[in-house]
């Protein structure tokens, strides 16, 4: 197909019988030199290429025995094409037999080249693929969303779990997503896309749902030679390798039972689910087809509707969604379909238009467990997370077609009037202004979810090295806490400690205070805020996001190990029991989370955050005073139950005031509450400052 970004037809891949998308360009970055616009495209490329080299240096770096171990087992010196009997023999060649018949040849190459020669080649691929799927974005664009389009469509890539398994096993699953976008975007002619198309369903045979989009769409000619080309190939196959073929088609029923376990975590199609949930035999085998018919028909349905509307790369990518959910078996390295699916608008909100996208690259970018937490109730849908992520987009997703007024026009964001900063010196904030509307709830709790398994790894990781290595540069850094602490005259740990001990019921007072509210008071806040304050939850959300990252780098540069791990102290641990000193890991406690990171103190950074977010926003008295109580109360429970140094709590009220420190640089002073606190449109009278007349306030470019 042309060009869609220019605004000329859209070529013959899906042109005909769909609608044309008027040449419009926005002008909402004329503005903006050009300059700073190629500055950051160049950027954005040399991130881009940052990241292609960092995955093909983990792919070269991986032990000979880890790495490729797909094309080693394909096309190694013992591999499966060098066999003169079956492909499928070992049941570890899970391609067609005209990707053996393709493979072959390659043989020889692949191996005086196993690591470099394919994984440069893949790498090739996978440029291509992003370029091709930039250029098909649907129009009107932005000059900046032109130029800046095709570096991030190849970052995403390069960063996907997708492409990440292709790179680490040597798989081929890039080429039938390319062939295809090929098909669709690139060549003119009907014929010579249906070939392409059809070439790509000979390597992956879902890659015929395709057919009854080009068919619904006007593209008849396009459809017959697809089907005419996948024919040819796999009759081509079957004669050359008639035993491999019939082994594919007819034993394995299009290669069910190939590979790994159907049931496996990485097969994530809807027979995989279903056997993971404990069905078998005839009922699963029905069910499934049940299912996946349903999955087609509604899928297809919609693809055929946004191609219609211009859409054309979402409906190809809602039909590869709906591939990845029908095939027998859908492994990680084929699920790219789903990343494709990132270019549908959803939302009327301006605000909500980053929730599907966000939850896209997570979920393409990330182990399920980092995005869903370890709760027994949400083990179903963790496991399946990318299914479900694919059925959402083929079958339940409201894609905003472009006839819809909200479709370039979301109900924008209102943000506060400007308030001055009271101190002179303070320099302009450097993001447009605080935001008045409440954001999106999915959005926040699957950022806040990301963020705290992101602060886990992070956490974890900056232990020194080795746990035996980083105890003693820990422990050494506790021996000068602890003799500056001296100097200071407040090292009251151990007298704390053993007194609350001797008190059985304070104990368990400050056991519980330690282990509960640490996480309840921060969520209560963050809560009654979003329902009551929002514009305040903002606020104070960006005051503990950077508070937090601020103590990362904190236990990042600076190990520190508590005072009831510090040999020879003799502090009584009173919330995790007796540690085995004689262990360098202290038993499977440390094996789970850094023990180390104690320096700043999070508990009561945390704590102090909620007790000032508190008083500056109670309406009552007594609510302000309760609030500042609880930084006190976390105090006394961290030194008491031996968790933290005193100067751990200095250490986590500097990162505190620093977070607030920079929210307020980034967006400027907390803008005042109008009466109630609870609406979220501009004050009256703040149109006339805003230049609007419909009462809303957006900062200048906002539109």
């Amino acid at each position: 197909m042309a060009n869609a970004e220019h605004g000329e037809p859209s070529g013959e891949g899906f042109a005909a019988g769909t609608a044309k998308t008027p040449r419009t360009v926005a002008t909402g970055t004329a503005k903006t030199p050009r300059t700073r616009l190629g500055a950051a495209r160049a950027g954005l490329w040399l991130l881009a290429a940052v990241l292609a080299v960092r995955q093909v240096a983990v792919v070269l770096t991986t032990p000979r025995s880890d790495r490729l171990t797909d094309l080693e087992t394909w096309a190694g010196p013992d591999g499966v094409l060098h066999t003169k009997d079956s492909l499928y023999d070992s049941t570890r060649f899970t391609g067609t037999p005209f990707a053996g018949l393709v493979l072959k040849p390659l043989t020889r190459s692949a191996e005086q080249a196993l690591g470099w020669g394919w994984t440069f080649g893949t790498l090739l691929l996978v440029v291509a693929l992003g370029l091709v799927a930039a250029r098909a974005l649907p129009g009107p664009m932005t000059r900046r969303t032109r130029l800046l389009a095709a570096p991030v469509a190849v970052s995403l890539l390069v960063l996907s779990l997708p492409v990440r398994s292709t790179l680490h096993l040597g798989q081929t699953s890039v080429l039938p997503v390319l062939l295809v976008l090929l098909g669709c975007f690139a060549v003119r002619g009907q014929g010579a896309s249906g070939v392409l198309i059809g070439v790509a369903a000979a390597l992956q045979p879902t890659v015929l749902l395709f057919v009854p989009l080009l068919w619904c769409t006007g593209r008849g000619r396009a459809a017959v030679s697809t089907g005419i080309t996948f024919t040819a190939c796999t009759v081509l196959a079957a004669a050359a390798m008639p035993h491999d073929s019939s082994t594919y088609w007819i034993h394995h029923v299009a290669g069910v039972g190939l590979g790994g376990r159907a049931d496996g975590l990485v097969n994530q199609s809807l027979h995989g689910a279903l056997l993971r949930l404990g069905l078998q035999g005839p009922l699963e085998i029905g069910l499934f087809l049940v299912l996946g018919a349903a999955v087609a028909v509604v899928g297809t349905r919609r693809a055929v509707r946004c191609a219609r509307d211009g859409q054309l790369l979402l409906a190809v990518a809602i039909t590869g969604c709906v591939a990845v959910a029908v095939s027998p078996t859908t492994w990680q390295h084929q699920l790219l379909w789903v990343l494709l699916a990132v270019v549908g608008r959803v939302g009327r909100r301006a605000s909500d238009r980053y929730l599907w996208p966000v939850a896209i690259v997570l979920v393409t970018t990330l182990p399920a467990r980092a995005v869903l937490p370890d709760v027994t109730l949400l083990h179903p849908l963790r496991d399946n997370l990318v299914l479900v992520a694919a059925l959402a987009a083929a079958c339940a997703v409201p894609f905003l077609s472009p006839a819809s007024p909200h479709y370039r026009t979301p109900v924008p964001t209102e943000y506060a009037p400007p308030v001055p900063a009271r101190l002179r010196r303070v320099p302009p904030p450097l993001l447009p202004g605080r935001v008045l509307s409440r954001p999106n709830l999915l959005l926040e709790l699957l950022l806040i979810r990301v963020g705290y398994a992101a602060y886990q790894q992070v956490r974890l990781a900056a232990t020194g090295g080795t746990n035996s290595g980083g105890r003693a540069v820990a422990e050494q850094h506790g021996e000068q806490i602890l003799a500056v602490e001296r100097v200071l005259r407040v090292d009251i740990e151990h007298w704390a400690n053993h007194a609350v001990v001797r008190a059985g019921r304070l104990r368990e007072f400050f056991d519980f205070y330690y282990t509960s509210f640490h996480f309840l008071v921060p969520l209560t806040v963050l809560g009654v805020l979003y329902a009551r304050r929002p514009a305040d939850y903002r606020w104070a959300r960006s005051a503990l996001g950077f508070t937090t990252v601020l103590a990362l780098v904190g236990f990042w540069l600076y190990p520190l190990a508590p005072p009831r791990l510090m040999p020879g102290f003799g502090i009584i641990d009173t919330v995790h029991g007796v540690q085995d000193f004689s262990r360098p890991d202290y038993g499977t406690l440390t094996a789970l989370t850094n023990q180390y990171a104690a320096m700043p103190s999070l508990h009561f950074g945390w704590s102090l955050w909620c007790g000032l977010v508190v008083a500056l926003l109670a309406p009552k008295r007594w609510m302000k005073a309760l609030g500042l109580l609880h930084p006190l109360g976390t105090a006394a429970a961290i030194v008491a139950t031996g968790n933290h140094w005193v100067l751990d709590a200095v250490g986590g009220a500097v990162v505190v005031g620093a977070g607030f420190g920079l929210t307020y640089l980034l967006s400027g002073p907390r803008a005042p509450a109008p009466p109630g606190g609870e609406t979220t449109r501009a004050r009256p009278g703040t149109a006339a400052k805003a230049g609007r007349p419909d009462g809303r306030v957006h900062p200048p470019g906002a539109r």
